[in-house]
């Protein structure tokens, strides 16, 4: 503790006093050197006490001087005193005080140089205040000394709690996950003085979330306290979080922050149906690919770890259904791949196995990722109508029949169990002129009519089978009758010939090619004879025929004149 005058050479001197509140103020030694204005006098020379640098004419001693913030007092907090050995006590010299806060926030006395500070000072507003000090004569107010600068320093107290600037914080960590894992990093700020003592320096601690996590706390790292924590269990935990300063001692303020944790989703659950067995019933009508059953597997997972495939393991070696996965709903869809027969089979039991798309292999320890579950179809039957021996039948009838000659028969049978008789009948709209008749009971066909080959060739009907004990049940079936040829068409020529020939033709000279056809299709092909003759006595044989297709050979080809016109008559 120093005391006592300052026994250097005369000029200004800045005194630091005790704070009242504070016990003894620290004075820290720091020259700062003149605002403006030279040197005067000597090279400086170093005071007893080493506050500063002292010259010979002007003696400043400037030093850093602290304030405490946030005074609270009712009178204005004083801060030093500055005085100048020309100041000899008559109210001469008046002191003069510039710069940052002055006059606002600090004020000096004119007289005794007395500097107090009239306002509450706040370290997080403002840390320093830099001041210009000058002594003058009262009456000619010209400075006595130099104006020199010195530096007020807010001191720091304890008055700002830690702040959690990026709070509340939402983490997620996945489920499962092994004791230690790191979650997310929490940051508390102080804006108190961190140079300062310990009212910046913080330490985390966790107020609520034990025991599932912890915090460390110089960092603010939460971690998992617990290892296989279930999302299926619980999914979101919410933590808070105390950051304070002074090193977590008495007295230190406190801030608190929240922390959402949610545990994210892994494959750690294998799927199981709502039930092991179903039951569906399931009409011999139904059409391919319709559906006649679902199922359903849940799965306490999310999203892809969910996804589910079914598959049938047995009591389907017909291939007569297929299962897929709806992926919207996860349900398995059992649709119809063949037709079904109640008379033939009347149910179908099914093993069914679902299985995780997806299956991690850091769990496959807790067991297989599958279950299964028994499918019963039961068919039921529906009133059928007859079903014919074919679909489609095909019958051959010669031309030259008489009415009434058999062509066929057809025939159809209940697939009920009632077996009920079936009468038989064409649908006329395919047999509009009637050529033929079936006999209601027994299918047989005949032809109601001559039929000719060369007007119609194929006569395709249909043919209905009707249960008499249900006339609305009626099954049917396509009847294709070829109507095979007979030689009963003569040879036409192609063409109305009129051939001419000149008085001079030479001899061998072409004069017309003829050619004829047959509305019969033999089944060789046709093969025509062709001969010319004479309608008279007296005819002379001048024209030969010579066959373009086989051995040339001359026929008996003849001419005859009538009125000056030739006529080619045809003869088989």
């Amino acid at each position: 503790k120093r005391t006592g005058k300052v026994g250097f050479c005369v000029g200004l001197v800045l005194l630091s006093l005790w704070s009242p509140c504070y016990g003894e103020l620290t004075l820290n030694s720091v020259p700062l050197a003149p605002a403006r204005g030279p040197s005067r006098g000597g090279p400086p020379r170093q005071g007893g006490y080493g506050w500063g640098p002292a010259r010979s004419r002007r003696s400043w001693v400037w030093n850093q001087f602290f304030v405490l913030e946030e005074y609270t007092g009712d009178e204005p907090l004083y801060v030093g005193k500055l005085h100048s050995d020309m100041d000899r006590g008559d109210g001469q010299v008046t002191y003069v005080l510039s710069g940052e806060g002055a006059p606002s926030i600090f004020t000096i006395d004119p007289n005794t140089g007395d500097i107090h500070a009239t306002k509450r000072l706040d370290r997080e507003a403002q840390a320093y205040y830099t001041l210009r000090a000058q002594a003058r004569d009262r009456a000619s107010a010209r400075p006595v000394e130099p104006e020199s600068q010195f530096v007020v320093k807010v001191q720091d107290i304890n008055d700002n709690e830690p702040r959690f600037l990026d709070g509340p914080y939402a983490a997620s960590v996945p489920e499962m996950s092994p004791m230690g894992t790191s979650v997310v990093t929490v940051v508390a700020t102080d804006a108190d003085d961190p140079t300062y003592g310990n009212s910046a320096r913080v330490v985390y601690s966790i107020l609520q979330g034990q025991p599932y996590f912890s915090v460390e706390p110089k960092t603010g790292l939460i971690r998992t306290a617990l290892a296989d924590m279930d999302r299926e269990s619980r999914d979101q935990y919410l933590l808070v979080i105390q950051a304070k300063d002074m090193v977590g001692q008495m007295g230190g303020l406190s801030g608190t922050t929240s922390v959402t944790v949610t545990l994210s989703d892994v494959n750690d659950n294998p799927p199981h149906f709502y039930r092991k067995s179903y039951q569906y019933l399931v009409p011999e009508s139904a059409p391919l690919a319709s559906l006649v059953a679902k199922v359903k597997a849940v799965d306490s997972d999310l999203g892809s770890n969910a996804d589910v495939d079914y598959s049938i393991l047995d009591g389907d070696p017909l291939g007569m259904f297929r299962i897929v996965t709806d992926r919207e709903t996860q349900e398995g869809l059992l649709t119809l791949q063949k037709v079904l027969d109640y008379e033939a089979r009347p149910s179908y039991t099914l093993t069914v196995e679902v299985t995780n798309r997806y299956v991690d292999p850091r769990f496959v320890a807790l067991g297989p990722f599958s279950d299964r579950a028994t499918v019963r179809l039961l068919v039921k039957n529906v009133d059928e109508p007859p079903v014919f021996s074919s679909d489609l039948a095909k019958m051959a009838v010669s031309e030259a029949v008489d009415v009434g000659t058999s062509v066929g028969r057809v025939s159809a049978l209940d697939p009920d169990s009632t077996n009920s008789p079936v009468r038989y009948s064409i649908d006329r709209n395919t047999d509009l002129e009637r050529y033929f008749h079936i006999d209601g009971s027994t299918g047989e066909l005949r032809t109601a009519r001559l039929l000719d080959r060369e007007l119609v060739s194929l006569h395709n009907i249909t043919v209905t089978a009707s249960e008499s004990l249900d006339p609305s049940q009626v099954g049917t079936s396509v009847v294709l009758i070829s109507v095979t040829d007979v030689n009963d068409n003569a040879p036409a020529f192609a063409i109305d010939y009129q051939p001419f020939v000149c008085e001079n033709a030479r001899s061998g000279q072409v004069i017309e090619t003829i050619s004829a056809v047959d509305r019969d299709e033999p089944q060789t092909g046709h093969r025509f004879l062709f001969s010319l003759l004479s309608p008279g006595d007296g005819a002379t044989a001048n024209f030969t025929l010579r066959d373009n297709q086989g051995d040339p050979h001359i026929v008996n080809y003849y001419y005859y004149s009538n009125n000056n016109n030739w006529y080619i008559q045809n003869v088989f």
